[in-house]
């Protein structure tokens, strides 16, 4: 026997009844969650005192400019060291992790230098020789050689007991690794000599070697990258404003053949994937058989001539598996949703048919990225701020590791009168990082954590207001009964102010929900990171659960917020009200849900991947230089995937901005529509507001209010 569901279950809440002089969003609403909104005020206000403060205490110069061992900047202007803009470290053995290098922990005095050394020499064999001009420039400034010997000059480290060719990096000597044959060398030696003449092997800074000529193979890289968006900005440019245009088009286009397009669109990407698979799998069955070509790319590393990687038959097999799962993906939301697609193709059309009486909402995504913009820029400056906080601490450096007084604070004005020296020859007062001893500084971790908060607070809060105001506007068109004539005048702007001004209180609330279970996200992907190497598989495993749990829970409440902000604009009801009544509803139209979810979700992804895909060929073909008419005005480049996968990060972010105005528009219109089944029958008292051509497709014309709720 059939399911009665002509009477919707109660445990969803009373469905809405008729209302006369309803007539869409609410025009006489009081404020909402006034107490969250007085605390988000406080916490701006908060954040804006925590930048300051920071901007007291921070000094930039501090990670720009390395820092000798008495704490002076190397290459700071109107300083003495204005000329030595580069930092020498006495004893490299000691510094064989790189990690210790550019964090300022190496436990050998540092100088700064105005040139690296390029050869090798020894202190011994330097001492009251010709070469003793060169070498005391990388002795301590106003060292005599006449008031010690080389022993007590290297014991008090007043100069280095060996010097070998480096090059600067990161403002820094490193040594100047090369590798010849596969065999590790400095200036083509493999033996060089230590401070007491001893014979040593490059291979005993193998560990910093390895990492160090990592790093300089990543700074060419990145001097190449440098150069090529220096020389090809303003064709980038270019490529995201003709994404813009074709963003544009496609939206106009969906106003007038939305089956049409959303069909082609469709098939065309099945059978440009069918084709992408037919040509991985010819390019697998010629590499096959290669010398050469079955290496695997773990085995090759990281390259960045990504022609490298296309070479190999593991390529075009991973390309080729890629793309069957993609294929096999839409052949079976095909086959199973086929019927859904025309409910969603109409729901798009008349998204299309809002946004076309609205042209002002495709702007409001300028105003999201801006806000977000300046969000980011400030959390940014605060970050760097915060790390650059603090005065210099000096600590007590030993020749040994017998020294009961190592590690410990000093200070480098009294440190020769005291009896440290005495009780630990050798012993120095370093300069170690910047810190203190106040609350500031003791507590300078828990105000990282509370600008990474505020900002993703600010962050959530910006996009929910992007969807209140974008949903109060689409619902003024739905809930006009002539359309464009009932329309009111500036729906944008009009839901922009109420939003401000009476909800401000919800829209931080529901942000502030999704930005603590985001910030247990960010904790937990750090304890993973942490124990990423523990043997405790246990612990692993609770980890995994939770981050799996509280991915799904960030996704759930994304889900109620969204439609809860579309509630407020309408209703202008508290946060909790409006998402009980949001997800009431969709429980209510559980089916319709289901359709909404996956199925225009689904049509505006291929969406985006039809705007990005044409722009990224289209440039493809302009940086190699295939099209003839463009070929000599655009620049040579070192590295053609930089400016074409530019362009195309930038053409999705773009699409996606202006997608998703459709989306919140489609999402805004669903609600409307099942609201609209609930309060109206279609007779001549109480007509339907949804345009015929979706009442026709949804068949409910003739049957009223009967299967308003589908469950």
């Amino acid at each position: 026997m059939a399911r009665n569901t002509d009477v919707p279950s109660p445990h969803y809440g009373e469905p809405r009844k008729f209302d006369p002089n309803f007539r869409g969003p609410v025009h006489k609403r009081s404020c909402t969650d006034v107490v969250c909104c007085v605390v988000f005020i406080v916490v701006i206000l908060g954040y804006i005192a925590l930048g300051t403060v920071a901007w007291f205490h921070g000094d930039p110069s501090k990670i720009v400019y390395p820092t000798d061992s008495h704490g002076h900047f190397c290459g700071r202007q109107k300083t003495p060291n204005a000329n030595k803009s580069i930092l020498f470290y006495f004893n490299m053995l000691k510094c064989a992790n790189p990690a210790v290098l550019v964090h300022l922990q190496c436990p050998t005095t540092q100088l700064c230098v105005s040139k690296c050394p390029d050869r090798f020499a020894t202190l011994l064999d330097s001492w009251n020789t010709n070469s003793w001009e060169y070498y005391k420039q990388f002795c301590r400034p106003g060292f005599d050689i006449s008031s010690k010997s080389v022993a007590e000059a290297i014991q008090d480290e007043d100069c280095p007991s060996m010097i070998v060719p480096s090059r600067p990096f990161l403002q820094r000597c490193f040594p100047d690794f090369i590798t010849i044959n596969g065999i590790l060398t400095v200036a083509n030696k493999t033996i060089f000599k230590d401070g007491e003449n001893h014979e040593r092997s490059v291979n005993d800074l193998k560990d910093a070697a390895k990492s160090i000529s990592s790093l300089l193979n990543a700074k060419e890289i990145g001097i190449k990258i440098f150069e090529d968006y220096a020389n090809s900005w303003d064709w980038i440019l270019l490529g995201l404003v003709f994404t813009m245009m074709v963003s544009l088009v496609f939206i106009l286009l969906l106003r007038y053949i939305a089956g049409v397009l959303l069909w082609l669109i469709v098939f065309g990407i099945m059978i440009a994937v069918g084709f992408g698979i037919w040509h991985c799998y010819w390019e697998y069955s010629l590499l096959r058989g290669k010398p050469g070509a079955n290496v695997t790319i773990s085995d090759i590393g990281f390259h960045a001539d990504f022609g490298i990687y296309l070479q190999l038959s593991q390529t075009w097999l991973i390309f080729m598996v890629a793309l069957s799962m993609m294929e096999g993906i839409i052949f079976v939301i095909l086959i199973f949703l086929r019927t859904r697609l025309r409910i969603a193709i109409a729901l798009l059309k008349e998204g299309s048919r809002a946004i076309s009486y609205i042209m002002s909402t495709l702007l409001y995504p300028i105003i999201t990225f801006f806000l977000l913009a300046v969000c980011i820029a400030y959390w940014l400056v605060t970050a760097v701020f915060l790390a650059s906080s603090g005065n210099a601490v000096y600590k007590v450096t030993a020749a040994d590791d017998k020294c009961m007084y190592a590690s410990l604070a000093c200070s480098p004005k009294t440190f020769s009168q005291t009896n440290i020296t005495k009780v630990c020859p050798g012993s120095q007062c370093m300069f170690a990082f910047y810190g203190g001893e106040s609350a500031y500084y003791r507590y300078i971790l828990v105000l990282h954590l509370c600008n990474l908060f505020v900002f993703l607070w600010l962050v959530n809060f910006t996009i929910a207001l992007g969807r209140c105001t974008l949903a109060g506007a689409f619902a003024s068109y739905y809930w006009a009964l002539k359309k464009p004539k009932d329309i009111p005048p500036c729906p944008l702007v009009s839901s922009f102010t109420r939003a401000l001004r009476y909800h401000t209180g919800s829209l931080a609330f529901g942000s502030l929900i999704l930005s603590v279970v985001q910030m247990i996200r960010i904790v937990l992907e750090y304890l993973d990171r942490k124990l990423k190497d523990s043997q405790n598989r246990c612990a692993r495993f609770v980890l995994s659960c939770l981050k799996c749990c509280f991915w799904c829970l960030e996704r759930f409440i994304k889900f109620v917020n969204s439609n809860a902000y579309i509630m407020i604009a309408i209703y202008g009801k508290s946060f909790c009200t409006s998402s009980k009544d949001a997800f009431h509803l969709l429980l209510r139209n559980v089916l319709r849900v289901y359709v909404l979810d996956r199925v225009t979700d689904f049509l505006l992804f291929l969406g985006k991947l039809l705007i990005t895909g044409s722009v990224g060929v289209f440039a493809f073909f302009i940086f190699t230089h295939r099209i003839p008419i463009f070929r000599e005005a655009v620049p040579s480049l070192n590295y053609t995937w930089v400016p074409l996968l530019t362009v195309i990060f930038g053409s999705y972010v773009i699409a996606h901005g202006f997608l998703n105005v459709y989306a919140t528009c489609v999402d805004t219109l669903f609600l409307c529509f099942c609201e609209d089944l609930e309060r109206n029958d279609g007779s001549a008292s109480r007509p339907y507001y949804m345009s015929p051509g979706l009442h026709k497709i949804l068949r409910k014309g003739d049957e009223g209010p009967k299967l308003c709720a589908a469950s």
